[in-house]
């Protein structure tokens, strides 16, 4: 008898040519947050393979076959990180928010500020300033009063334009007439005055007067302040340059000293009448700058990049 045939108990089925590729799931974009994270181990992982990358042509043992499956190895996958860190750069930056014009608008136009308020803030930068006759000229215009007398302005002023014009020790005297207080209390800023007067001695060419106000003025505040001290040191240097455009210290002489001293007189002036030293408007243009900085990192938005005309661009996207 035969061998017995046994059937399979299946039949094959011919191949479907036709057959569907299956689906992809599908995509999400990352958060910005996995993004920061992405990036933020991708540079964890680019230090070592640069290492790596910049060590591969010392000698190793190995042959010089497995040198350079290494070296190739090591190329390929620092390439890819880079590629990824890009894209995933990209792809942070093409996530921001975009504001339009009109939402911004919108907004810009649902937050309401008083008239009232925005007259105070000009009357506050005028007397700060000291622009009295603007300040009289705005008062009656608007209606809005001053927090300080106005006739302080001018005796304020007369004392900043004596300091910038090199005269100091009417600057001194008009200060005292206004409060004496003022330098009795403040001895800083009676250094920088006297320090002061000694640059104009100095810029005159009066280098003996100059030598006896510092050793009779100056040099005993030294003693009790090393600040003070090492300012005097400075100021006497410009005595030993005969050309003072080769001297370290020769930006001293400059305007600019004579505007930094009378602008610490006019702080310390408005100190003195309880009023701010600074006025609101310039700091408010600050906090707009960083407002804007912080919000460029996150949206697309109209900014204002004149600050002069405060005129909206749109967005570049």
């Amino acid at each position: 008898m035969g061998p017995t045939h046994i059937r399979p108990n299946f039949q094959v089925r011919p191949e479907n040519k036709s057959k569907q590729k299956p689906r992809e799931p599908p995509r999400t974009h990352p958060s910005p947050e996995s993004q920061l994270l992405s990036l933020t181990l991708i540079g964890e992982l680019s230090t070592p393979l640069r290492r790596a990358r910049d060590l591969k042509n010392e000698p190793r043992g190995g042959g010089a076959l497995m040198s350079l499956f290494l070296s190739s190895t090591i190329d390929q996958a620092y390439h890819q990180l880079a590629e990824i860190e890009a894209e995933l750069k990209a792809a942070m930056a093409g996530s921001k928010k975009v504001i339009t014009r009109d939402e911004w608008e919108k907004k810009l136009n649902d937050v309401k500020i008083k008239k009232e308020d925005m007259n105070k803030l000009v009357m506050n930068f005028l007397v700060t300033e000291g622009y009295v006759d603007a300040a009289e000229k705005f008062r009656k215009e608007s209606g809005t009063e001053p927090d300080i007398d106005l006739a302080t302005i001018t005796d304020r002023m007369a004392v900043k334009k004596a300091v910038q014009c090199g005269n100091v020790e009417d600057a001194i005297e008009k200060v005292n007439d206004l409060n004496p207080e003022i330098l009795d209390t403040n001895p800083q800023l009676f250094f920088h005055l006297q320090q002061q007067r000694l640059i104009e001695l100095i810029r005159n060419g009066k280098v003996e007067e100059a030598l006896e106000f510092a050793q009779e003025e100056l040099a005993p505040r030294g003693e009790e302040n090393q600040s003070f001290l090492e300012e005097l040191e400075r100021t006497v240097a410009l005595l030993a340059f005969e050309d003072v455009s080769n001297c370290p210290v020769g930006e001293l002489l400059d305007i600019s000293q004579r505007l930094k001293t009378a602008s610490e007189v006019n702080a310390a002036i408005l100190t003195s009448q309880s009023h701010e030293k600074d006025p609101k408007l310039p700091s408010l243009l600050k906090m707009l700058i960083w407002a804007q900085n912080q919000l460029d990192e996150k949206a697309h938005y109209p900014r204002i990049n004149d600050l002069s005309t405060a005129r909206l661009e749109d967005p570049s996207v």
